[in-house]
């Protein structure tokens, strides 16, 4: 019984890190000084329909937190192109 709770958490801990570094590798490895400023990235997100709460860092992603369609959302986009890659 101890070894299947192991292998559960093991591999929780695997697919977990593997769909982070999936939205890692959607924002890609553009240097910072390509990236869209964080008051950009808030206007392109205002623009899509969210009400912006706050723009930080994750990374190699921008990601907003905010309010959108009614529902609190935490969503991870490209920092150069501003396009949506990702939700957490």
């Amino acid at each position: 019984m101890k070894k299947i709770v192991l292998a559960s958490l093991i591999a929780s801990a695997a697919f977990g890190s593997a769909a982070f570094a999936e939205s890692e590798n959607a924002c890609g490895n553009v240097p910072k000084d390509k990236w869209m400023t964080e008051d950009a990235m808030k206007a392109k997100a205002v623009a899509m329909g969210y009400e912006v709460r706050q723009v930080k860092v994750e990374g190699t992603c921008y990601e907003v937190y905010g309010i959108k369609d009614g529902k609190k959302v935490e969503d991870l986009f490209n920092p150069e192109t501003g396009e949506q890659v990702g939700a957490d």
